[in-house]
């Protein structure tokens, strides 16, 4: 398996001449994280001003209704199981995409259309599926703690690319969406840590793409992304492009 330096130049070279088009294609992610970033830093500024607030009135500070707090809370909720979905759709959307440039190294496709190509009659019904169960394995195992959650997270984290890839000539195959999960498991074995800490290594990047007050950000995403399809790649080879159970 290559090394993360290796997949790091695997990304790079890619990239090199094609900045543009990556960036359109990954355009949603990097204005969520823009996004994010701006929320994240209103919130330090609204908590600091809360609390010398406080201080100034005497540690009284400030009384909320509850049942406006629970409505708030309700509709936040609602709202965050929505955008997860639509994040989901667009980001494996990008994956895709990335995958088959990796592979191909052909540069001619429409970064519109790449990031929306989930939006499909062949992907969007198995998207979907397969976001549940991961969702619902994920957090079952997050009750009985964090920590086998978070590890079941990176177990389940190449199950979407398996998927494209098994189904990627459109051909029968005696798979059910549940096989799809366990694929990723097994594939992840020893494996885990990997990716963790490949993840792990960019978070310096993040941190400047903050620092430069998020325009960092417009190269780092699309970085990141190619760098992890690029693991996927590596890992999975193609052992699942003819694959039928």
């Amino acid at each position: 398996m290559k090394t993360r330096a290796e997949l790091k130049a695997e990304a790079r070279e890619l990239l090199a001449g094609n900045w543009g088009k990556a960036i359109l294609l990954n355009i949603i992610s990097i204005l969520g994280y823009l996004f994010l970033g701006t929320i994240l830093l209103g919130a330090i500024g609204i908590g600091i001003w809360l609390a010398k607030q406080s201080m100034q009135n005497g540690g009284g500070g400030f009384t909320v209704d509850n049942t406006t707090t629970q409505s708030a809370a309700s509709a936040n909720n609602g709202g965050s199981l929505i955008g997860s979905l639509l994040s989901t759709f667009i980001t494996v959307g990008v994956t895709y995409t990335t995958l088959n440039w990796l592979r191909t190294k052909n540069a001619d496709f429409s970064p519109v259309r790449g990031m929306f190509s989930v939006f499909s009659k062949k992907y969007f019904v198995s998207t979907l599926v397969l976001y549940i169960l991961q969702e619902i394995f994920v957090l079952l195992w997050s009750l009985l703690f964090i920590i086998p959650g978070i590890i079941k997270g990176f177990s389940y984290s190449q199950t979407y690319l398996i998927y494209k890839d098994v189904n990627e000539n459109n051909e029968d195959n005696n798979l059910n969406y549940l096989d799809y999960i366990t694929l990723s498991r097994e594939l992840m074995n020893g494996h885990k840590i990997d990716l963790f800490v490949l993840q792990l290594s960019f978070i310096g990047w993040f941190f400047l793409g903050l620092a430069t007050f998020g325009i960092g950000l417009i190269w780092v995403i699309p970085y990141y992304q190619t760098t992890m399809v690029a693991f996927y790649k590596d890992l999975a080879g193609d052992r699942f492009l003819n694959y039928r159970g």
